[in-house]
């Protein structure tokens, strides 16, 4: 469980992030969506503290994330990056295993845990010795995931993990996390500004506008009863898409 409660960040005179409070479920996807600069990726880093509250709190499992030694907050939470973040010099089975060897994990037995996660995202554990740079993005974007996923935390976060690929490629990748979000039962935070993934993919969703929180509710909820225009425009493009389509397989029919 995440629970975050008037959480704020200034950075000077500015407010990134104004008073933001949300409760995630176990087993609960909640997606966070906004425009570049809304404060959801900010809101998305203080859970995990790479970036710091200015005031509020941030709760995990109900203990209070600022009182936790910072290595046993991260080893709690999978992080899957914007970009990926994998290590360049390092091969799959290395990047994939950081988070292992950081725990103490052995050679043998990291070396097994990483062919398991591999399997696990639908990756070849052959391509174990490979560097990044060989793989397609999605395989890169799985390996992230993987990374994330070592230590086998309950509670994951997003950040734009599908932004950068091509659309088959983002579509495999959302079916794969929704897999995992049923085989391992995990709670995850996903920040995306696509608002289409967003109620394709959450099971409730969070718009964010100058810092603030403006509305969370179900998909259905924020169709139907958008809180204000700002969220109304944002979910009006995906209804129009919609509609387009409808209207295709109408006039081909």
């Amino acid at each position: 469980m995440i629970e975050l409660q008037q959480v704020t960040r200034r950075y000077g005179e500015r407010l990134a992030v104004d008073g933001v409070s949300f409760r995630v479920e176990p087993g609960e996807i909640l997606a966070l969506v906004g425009a570049s600069g809304s404060g959801k990726t900010t809101t998305l880093k203080m859970i995990n503290r790479l970036v710091a509250a200015t005031a509020g709190r941030v709760l995990i499992d109900g203990e209070d994330a600022a009182a936790l030694e910072l290595h046993q907050l991260r080893r709690r939470i999978g992080y899957v990056f914007q970009g990926v973040g994998l290590f360049p010099h390092m091969s799959v089975g290395e990047n994939v295993a950081v988070p292992l060897r950081l725990a103490g994990w052995d050679n043998e037995r990291a070396r097994a845990r990483v062919a398991e996660l591999l399997s696990l995202v639908e990756l070849d554990p052959e391509l174990s010795p490979r560097r990044p740079v060989d793989l397609s993005g999605g395989q890169q974007q799985r390996v992230g995931v993987a990374r994330a996923l070592a230590v086998s935390p309950r509670l994951m976060l997003l950040d734009e993990p599908f932004g950068a690929l091509d659309p088959l490629t983002r579509d495999r990748l959302q079916l794969t996390l929704l897999a995992l979000r049923r085989r391992l039962n995990l709670t995850a935070v996903l920040v995306t500004h696509d608002m289409a993934e967003a109620l394709l993919i959450a099971d409730r969703v969070g718009v964010m506008h100058a810092g603030r929180l403006v509305q969370i509710g179900t998909p259905a909820e924020l169709v139907r009863s958008p809180a204000n225009d700002h969220v109304a425009q944002l979910v009006a493009t995906p209804r129009r898409q919609a509609q387009r389509i409808d209207e295709l397989l109408g006039g081909t029919a």
